[in-house]
């Protein structure tokens, strides 16, 4: 019997390191990123609001590039100089654009140095007026609060600093004003401070961290939840059809469970191969998303955040690991990330005021689509070309793209046409 007894302590001691490194096990793979791929599936309606408001961006980018000027009115080859910031397909000429909506962009022509007519275009009555609605919402009206959405933009980064342009590619989906350097930022020497990077490249620099804006927008929407600081669930939502599977739903239960790090907080002890900081880094474009006006950015301008952003690396691929969280639009030349929360099917939940106001964009450039397609504008603006003393006779023009082609060649020659609706 007294033999017996060293062998039943070996037994027990092989059982309780069994134990012990399957429990280890258990934690390991809690710890670790879960290996779970979710498929990509199309959503109609979200690909429609990405498919109008492609449109609309270039519209009120050039409605406040031809607006800040002194004289209202710019020549194509100066506008040709913003096309990087306008999101329009490569073979689509601005030109053409612009001619789609004759009851925003007026077009008139001057002779160049040589006496060859140039194309320039001013802002009609009604776009004047929409764009001075727009300037009092950005300037007035909602000043302090897209002031705060770059504040809270530069908070999220490590060293609260961008380069100009990563900020100018955010520009227009954070709301802020063209020329935003002078009209904003210039008047804040108290909150920003503009430096040189190693590159040769100016950077914006927030000089004071606000904590009153360090606070997300999911917590500020559980700020009544006794586990705010702890577990916070993202609101999920998928395309009709997606159909999850059993594992894919067990893993997403459990992921929704795991502690929350806001993303205004330093990240750094988080072991980038695990689910939790996976979390987090959802929770950092849930946030970025959220500081945009409709709720949405092109995947390109987001990605190139990583360094300033301290994120590892391929950090984009949350974007398709939750596809209840992110849709990920392919309409157009680029990929945009959608926030599927902030959609109740193609109307935007909570609008800001900057939104109604883009809207008002939208029902003029529908209008003026339709009024031209059925040859409204066409007599006018041949009498245009008439009063501004271009000789017509000259050419044998069969089409108005033809026109187009003949007068601005010289001008848009990095272009190529194309009819795109």
């Amino acid at each position: 019997m007294m033999g017996a007894q060293p062998l039943f302590e070996v037994r027990r001691k092989f059982i309780v390191s069994l134990f012990s490194c399957y429990y280890q096990c258990i934690l390991i793979h809690k710890r670790t990123l879960v290996n779970v791929k979710l498929k990509w599936v199309k959503d109609p309606v979200l690909d429609s609001v990405v498919s109008r408001t492609i449109q609309l961006k270039a519209t009120s980018t050039l409605v406040s590039v031809i607006g800040s000027h002194p004289d209202c009115s710019l020549p194509i080859y100066s506008l040709s100089k913003h096309r990087g910031h306008l999101g329009l397909p490569q073979d689509l000429k601005i030109s053409a654009f612009i001619r789609r909506y004759p009851n925003i962009f007026q077009e008139f022509y001057l002779p160049d140095s040589k006496g060859s007519p140039v194309p320039w275009y001013k802002l009609t009555s009604e776009a004047l007026k929409i764009y001075d609605d727009e300037k009092h919402c950005v300037l007035e009206e909602c000043y302090m609060d897209i002031l705060n959405r770059l504040q809270k933009l530069l908070m999220l980064t490590k060293e609260r600093l961008l380069p100009l342009q990563t900020i100018d590619q955010l520009r227009w989906d954070l709301g802020l004003p063209y020329d935003y350097e002078n009209k904003m930022v210039a008047k804040h020497p108290e909150l920003f401070s503009f430096v040189k990077l190693s590159d040769e490249r100016v950077a914006l620099k927030l000089l004071v961290w606000d904590d009153r804006l360090s606070v997300s927008h999911l917590e500020l929407n559980n700020s009544d939840d006794e586990n705010s600081n702890q577990a916070l669930a993202f609101p999920i939502g998928f395309t009709r059809g997606f159909g999850l599977k059993k594992k894919c739903i067990e893993w997403l239960n459990e992921w929704q469970k795991l502690p929350y790090t806001s993303p205004y907080i330093d990240a750094s002890h988080l072991d980038p191969r695990t689910d939790v900081s996976e979390k987090r880094i959802v929770g950092v474009f849930h946030e970025l998303l959220h500081l945009t006006i409709l709720k949405k950015a092109e995947r390109k301008n987001v990605s190139n955040m990583r360094s300033p952003l301290a994120l590892p690396q391929k950090f984009t691929k949350v974007f398709e690991r939750h596809p209840g969280i992110f849709y990920i639009s392919k309409k157009g030349d680029t990929q945009t990330v959608v926030l599927r929360e902030a959609y109740d099917r193609d109307q935007l939940i909570e609008k800001h005021p900057l939104a109604h106001i883009r809207e008002k964009y939208g029902s003029i450039m529908k209008k003026g689509f339709l009024d031209r397609s059925r040859g409204l504008y066409k007599k006018e603006r041949r009498e245009v070309l008439k009063d501004d003393m271009v000789n017509l006779d000259r050419y044998e023009f069969e089409s108005e793209e033809e026109i187009d082609g003949n007068l601005i060649s010289d001008y848009d020659s990095d272009e190529t046409g194309s009819d795109y609706r």
